[in-house]
């Protein structure tokens, strides 16, 4: 929840932060898809060598890395005076990934097998309420208090330092039941090797990276259509976290009720759905009138995602075998950081023509998944009852 609150506050200032630096115009909106792109590009590479090394060694160990390296990085953003420090400070962001497949697998191993649904549903949740707390409280801390976008992101600093704290302390190892051997680079690439070799997981990744990807695409660019509205600019801090917090706080909602939903009628024909009617809200964002209306927007696209999020979830529980089942939680996010990467490159690419064109596109690559998904044909698991759908969610 801390990291999700810190990094939604990175994210939904980052065209004032840029702002306040003295980058306007076309070149502000560049800079806000490249710098989004960053946060995946160091990171990406190393996360199957951090499931092995937490397997290997000491989950624990990797989570209090990663909570660490969040502490450094939202005191180096507030520290930053100048795009190219700020654009530093945001490259620092790959080496705190790799952390929730690790989270999900000790959980897993320590959960009762009729708590497991609960117990990952919570965790789920947690990534999208930080999230939505994040904009509201930097809203609050600038627009009531008075104070810096650099002393929001020092608050996000402290309290990740906390959580390394409370992790280390607070709670005990949690090993595999069995522990892998032999050199990491080979166990590492290995497991992605042997995770994407399998067709249902290919096909699972797949849906996913395009969901991500038309998420990643348009996201950067949602302050900048609050500060469209918001001509006076009073406010505007408040305004973000109204629109990114609402909608955040909608996907931590829906994430369960998608998962029940994908259990009466399937976990396909809900898939398909969320997709079309996510892609329609997204394309439609940049015509929204208001404030209130654009958050209404982000609130049903951000239902979309978590039930998108949901189904996949969903599907790789019933269908990926218990045998592959952790290589396969430890590797769950690399569509992710894929789209992570080209999503906000696309985004800074095609919004030369105008701030509407990344949410044409990425709610256009939504629509065509949808599309490409109505053609194949239909999964059987879809129809299995599982809890674990409701554990979507997280970042």
């Amino acid at each position: 929840m801390v990291e999700g609150l810190g990094m939604s506050q990175v994210f939904a200032f980052l065209p004032s932060y840029l702002s306040g630096m003295g980058v306007q115009g076309d070149e502000r909106l560049r800079f806000v898809g490249i710098f989004s792109s960053l946060v995946f590009v160091v990171g990406a590479p190393l996360v199957p060598l951090w499931g092995v090394w937490a397997d290997k060694y000491s989950r624990k160990a990797v989570i209090v890395r990663s909570a660490l390296v969040e502490a450094v990085v939202f005191s180096a953003v507030a520290l930053s005076r100048e795009p190219w420090q700020l654009a530093l400070s945001v490259l620092l962001i790959g080496f705190q990934l790799g952390n929730t497949g690790v989270m999900l697998a000790g959980i897993r191993d320590v959960t009762p097998r009729h708590r497991v649904g609960t117990a990952i549903a919570l965790f789920g949740s947690s990534g999208p309420i930080g999230f939505a707390l994040g904009p509201f409280i930097g809203g609050v801390l600038v627009d009531r208090l008075h104070v810096g976008l650099p002393v929001v992101f020092a608050t996000s600093a402290v309290l990740s330092v906390g959580i390394a704290l409370l992790v280390t302390f607070g709670s005990r190892e949690v090993r595999p039941a069995v522990v892998p051997t032999g050199p990491v680079r080979h166990l590492a690439y290995g497991a992605v090797r042997f995770v994407l070799a399998d067709t249902t997981v290919r096909r699972i990744f797949a849906v996913f990276g395009f969901a991500f990807l038309a998420n990643q695409i348009a996201r950067p660019y949602i302050p900048v259509l609050v500060e469209h509205l918001n001509t006076s600019g009073i406010g505007l801090a408040s305004d973000i976290g109204l629109v990114a917090g609402t909608a955040a706080l909608a996907g931590a909602l829906m994430s369960p009720l998608g998962g029940a939903l994908g259990d009466r009628i399937g976990f396909r024909p809900v898939l398909i759905g969320a997709l079309m009617v996510g892609g329609v809200m997204l394309a439609g964002a940049p015509v929204m009138p208001s404030v209130a209306t654009l958050a209404l927007s982000a609130l049903v696209f951000a239902a979309a995602n978590a039930i998108i999020s949901a189904m996949v979830f969903g599907l790789l529980a019933t269908e990926v075998p218990s045998d592959r089942r952790s290589a396969t939680l430890n590797l769950v996010y690399l569509p992710l950081y894929a789209a992570g990467i080209l999503g906000p490159m696309a985004g800074s690419i095609v919004v030369g023509a105008g701030t509407w064109a990344p949410f044409a596109l990425g709610g256009g690559i939504a629509v065509l998944a949808a599309l490409t998904l109505t053609l194949r044909r239909p999964a059987k698991a879809g129809r299995v009852p599982v809890a674990t759908p409701r554990s979507a969610g997280g970042d």
